[in-house]
């Protein structure tokens, strides 16, 4: 009885982990089409949740240009647009992806617009806001183009408030493997 107990907590135990572990997670593109993040491993990921009619918008082209620095070095820059500040994201994810190619020439992944706050935060929101979920630190979402950094092997580093640029030492340092520093 006690043998049959433990392994069905043990069983438990690892499907709960299973459902928070970073790589669990899978997302719809801005496309219509499931992206999983299992295809990540191995790769730093910087996520960041995105508007196209804030005063940060245009971190859009450095955004860009960080991914195409170091995106042959192991790092991925996803977008979710999100329209939880000021609704400052209006458009359709068709608008928000014209927008973004036509104005800033984004070729990271992008996501479907998603809500990155309150009682319909997204799942992925959720881990990465919640040390319940990515067992480091509370980090709520204070405004758009927030960052939240990932390693190679899907643990929660930190995140940088979004007024911090995407060429600040801080997020340099830790793309080049330096550390972080918050």
């Amino acid at each position: 009885m006690k043998k049959t107990l433990f392994i069905f907590l043990l069983i438990i135990s690892v499907t709960v982990s299973a459902q928070t572990n970073f790589y669990s997670y899978t997302v719809t593109s801005i496309d219509g089409t499931v992206y999983s993040f299992s295809q990540l491993k191995g790769k730093k990921v910087l996520i960041v949740n995105t508007a196209s009619k804030c005063g940060f918008t245009p971190q859009y082209e450095d955004l860009e240009k960080v991914y195409q620095k170091y995106k042959d070095n192991n790092l991925v820059i996803i977008g979710f647009p999100a329209n939880n500040f000021m609704h400052q994201e209006p458009g359709s994810n068709d608008e928000i992806k014209s927008f973004c190619t036509k104005n800033y020439g984004v070729s990271f992944p992008m996501m479907e617009k998603i809500s990155v706050k309150g009682a319909d935060i997204a799942p992925l929101y959720k881990w990465l806001t919640t040390k319940e979920g990515n067992k480091k630190a509370n980090a709520p979402v204070k405004w758009n183009f927030q960052k939240f950094l990932i390693d190679e092997s899907g643990n929660w580093v930190g995140y940088l408030a979004p007024s911090i640029k995407p060429f600040d030492s801080k997020l340099i340092d830790w793309i080049e493997g330096r550390g972080f520093k918050e």
